[in-house]
C-alpha cells in the first residue's frame, strides 16, 4: 500500500477501564491506525432521513489524515449523507478472542477538487489494484459507464477494541 498518512497532530487516548481487562493498557493511536491503513473492508453507519441506521461494507482508503470512500450518488449511504453527514466507519477482526477492531467517527464531506480526487484515486488504485482504477473528471470518480461521489472522512473520535486482553480506547481528537 501507497503511504500518503501524515501525522495527525496525536489525539487524546484514554482507557475506559470500565470495559477493559484489569491492568490492561491503552491502545495507541499509531496501533489503530496501522489496523485502518492495512484494512481492505470497512463498514460505513449512516442514519436514514427517517431516523433508521444503515451500514454497508464498502472499501476505503486513508489518505492525508483521513479516511476516503466513494459511492454511487443515487445510493443509499449518498442519500443518508446528504441528509446528515455524521457516519462511523468501522474495520476490524471477526475473531472473538483476539484482534483489535477500530471506529471512526467523523463528518462524511464530499470531495470535488479533482486534484484531491486524482489524488485518492491513485490510493484506491494502489491498494486495491487495477480494479479499482477511477477516471477523475467533473468532480467525481468514473468506473466501468458509472460515477460515484468520493467522501473525506476526518476522525473526530475513534474507538479502538483489543481482543484477547480486552481493552476498550478512545481517541480524541481536536475540536472533538
Amino acid at each position: 500500500m501507497a503511504d500518503h498518512a501524515t501525522a495527525l497532530v496525536q489525539p487524546v487516548t484514554e482507557l475506559d477501564a470500565r470495559y477493559s481487562d484489569p491492568g490492561a493498557t491503552p491502545v495507541p493511536w499509531s496501533e489503530a491506525l496501522e489496523e485502518v491503513r492495512e484494512a481492505e473492508i470497512f463498514w460505513l453507519s449512516t442514519v436514514r432521513p427517517d431516523g433508521r441506521p444503515h451500514v454497508t461494507p464498502l472499501i476505503a482508503v486513508w489518505r492525508d489524515d483521513a479516511l476516503h470512500f466513494c459511492t454511487g450518488p443515487g445510493e443509499q449511504k449518498a442519500k443518508n449523507l446528504a441528509a446528515n453527514p455524521h457516519c462511523t466507519l468501522t474495520t476490524g477482526c471477526h475473531i472473538y478472542a483476539q484482534g483489535l477492531d477500530v471506529m471512526i467517527d467523523g463528518e462524511a464531506v464530499r470531495v470535488t477538487d479533482e486534484r484531491a480526487l486524482q489524488a485518492v484515486a491513485d490510493e484506491f488504485e494502489a491498494v486495491y489494484g487495477s480494479d479499482w482504477h477511477f477516471d477523475v473528471h467533473d468532480g467525481e470518480f468514473h468506473h466501468d459507464g458509472g460515477s460515484a461521489h468520493v467522501f473525506r472522512v476526518e476522525p473526530v473520535t475513534a474507538h479502538s477494541y483489543r481482543r484477547g486482553e480486552f481493552s476498550q480506547t478512545r481517541h480524541r481528537f481536536a475540536g472533538a
